[in-house]
């Protein structure tokens, strides 16, 4: 097998950050995505119908003639009203996002009391509105290691969660989690660049990762997180959380696939599944990646940003042909 050609990938989990960063990164996944669920935990914050408006005409620019389409998040705050939902809706939005507060990037503005009167006239307004909860499912104050996550699972109880509840529960997988165990992060060296919210857990976790996304399950897809920070602010003393993998993302699917030989599932958790769960028309374009050996660079740089991608100086066996 030299080539794989699949229908084109969505990402349901980016951040795109804002300004320099944002016109620096979004044409990377815009190569080999055909939408992707941005994030709204930028500075300032996604909120409001208008908002999301503006952000997306920022993406859809910075993106050029990429065929490419951001879907479009709100940020659920404790200010956040049915009406603001309705609004969203109305303009595009497909999903609010819930960050609990203090627990990851910009999430100080988070939600603290799930059970407020406020949050649950929200999340009825969302129901009503057919507007996905896309939940950041960290508890503040919790031992790092003892976490259920639905966004971007880390752990085997997180995995077995969403496996039991209804088909109205689905869970994202990134392209690190599949890959990192803790020893990769804190081992015999620190590695900020692979230090991320929630952090990469066990081998037994990873193991019920790889499983539930390369068995062909409808219940786990693509959302790679990916999420840049310059070079300066992960190589500190108190690095920020965040993994970039948009330039790799796609490549390393199509190794990780085809070394446990279950690529015909390759196509359906990066380009089907999402799609289902969202209620949204598959991708019609296909993409071709090429077995074409390449050394990922060492570092993405433009107007005084630099990020350092994941993979960084290792040879990768797939490229997007």
């Amino acid at each position: 097998m030299h080539t794989i050609t699949i229908r084109r990938p969505d990402d349901f989990h980016v951040h795109f950050r804002t300004g320099e960063m944002m016109r620096m990164v979004v044409p990377l996944t815009a190569a080999w995505c055909g939408r992707a669920l941005v994030m709204p935990n930028t500075i300032p914050p996604i909120l409001t119908a208008t908002d999301a408006i503006a952000y997306s005409d920022e993406i859809k620019r910075a993106a050029g003639d990429n065929d490419f389409k951001p879907l479009m998040t709100i940020k659920i705050v404790p200010t956040t009203t049915p009406t603001t939902v309705e609004n969203a809706k109305k303009v595009g939005v497909i999903a609010g996002k819930v960050y609990p507060v203090g627990v990851t990037t910009n999430s100080d503005d988070g939600v603290h009391n799930f059970h407020d009167s406020g949050m649950i006239d929200v999340f009825s307004a969302m129901r009503e509105a057919g507007m996905v909860l896309c939940l950041h499912g960290e508890t503040p104050g919790d031992f790092c290691l003892d976490r259920i996550v639905l966004e971007h699972i880390t752990t085997a109880a997180g995995i077995e969660a969403v496996e039991q509840l209804p088909d109205t529960v689905a869970g994202t997988i990134t392209v690190h989690h599949l890959l990192l165990t803790l020893d990769d992060v804190i081992g015999d060296k620190l590695s900020p660049h692979h230090f991320c919210k929630p952090v990469a857990k066990r081998p037994e976790d990873r193991g019920k990762i790889r499983a539930a996304a390369m068995n062909g399950s409808n219940k786990f897809f693509l959302g790679t997180d990916s999420a840049p920070h310059d070079i300066t602010t992960k190589e500190c003393a108190s690095g920020c959380a965040g993994v970039f993998t948009a330039p790799v993302a796609l490549p390393l699917l199509a190794g990780f696939f085809q070394q446990h030989e279950r690529h015909q599932f390759f196509e359906f958790f990066t380009s089907i599944v999402g799609a289902q769960f969202y209620g949204l028309p598959f991708n019609t374009k296909t993409i071709t990646l090429e077995e074409n050996p390449w050394v990922v660079p060492p570092n993405y740089s433009a107007e005084g940003q630099t990020v350092v991608p994941f993979w960084s100086g290792k040879e990768l066996r797939w490229r997007v042909a």
